[in-house]
């Protein structure tokens, strides 16, 4: 072999070898990529509901109706043998019987830390209005879910039935 013949392999073999690290840097940096996109969204998701959580309590404890309706998926659940709230309307109507019911909301949002259950759903526990201060006995579980417009309240369960 020449010497000119010999620099061209050792020229091509050092192409392909700089084109191969290229080629498996680049994967090593999506997959970065997608890590940092998974934590972050992660994230986003749970200061996203705390944000909506500090404004959802707020508009129960001033009894804003129409701004808790905004906030609400419909239909939304109710507990075991109770009809589901259809719609808006549906929801002031019922208004009462969903936050005054079996609990005090306003009462109980005050002091409620929400729980994860999920990345897409977090619960808030209630004790019964006639014993505020059980929170050992707090089985009025209010759900809350990420939608396609962001997180709303989703439904209302006594776990107890």
């Amino acid at each position: 072999m020449r010497s000119s013949e010999l620099k061209s392999l050792v020229s091509t073999g050092a192409c392909r070898a700089v084109a191969e690290q290229r080629r498996v840097i680049r994967g090593q940096s999506f997959l970065v990529g997608i890590v940092i996109l998974l934590f972050s969204s992660t994230a986003f998701a749970q200061s996203d509901f705390s944000a909506f959580w500090k404004e959802f309590k707020s508009v129960v404890i001033a009894g804003d109706k129409a701004k808790v309706a905004d906030m609400t998926k419909f239909p939304l659940s109710m507990p075991y043998s109770i009809k589901a709230v259809k719609n808006k309307e549906d929801f002031m109507r019922r208004y009462h019987e969903i936050f005054k019911g079996e609990a005090n909301a306003a009462q109980c949002f005050g002091s409620a830390e929400p729980r994860k259950e999920s990345a897409r759903r977090y619960e808030i526990y209630c004790p019964f209005k006639e014993t505020p201060d059980d929170q050992e006995n707090a089985p009025i579980r209010f759900l809350f879910e990420v939608t396609k417009s962001g997180w709303k309240f989703a439904g209302l369960d006594n776990i107890n039935e």
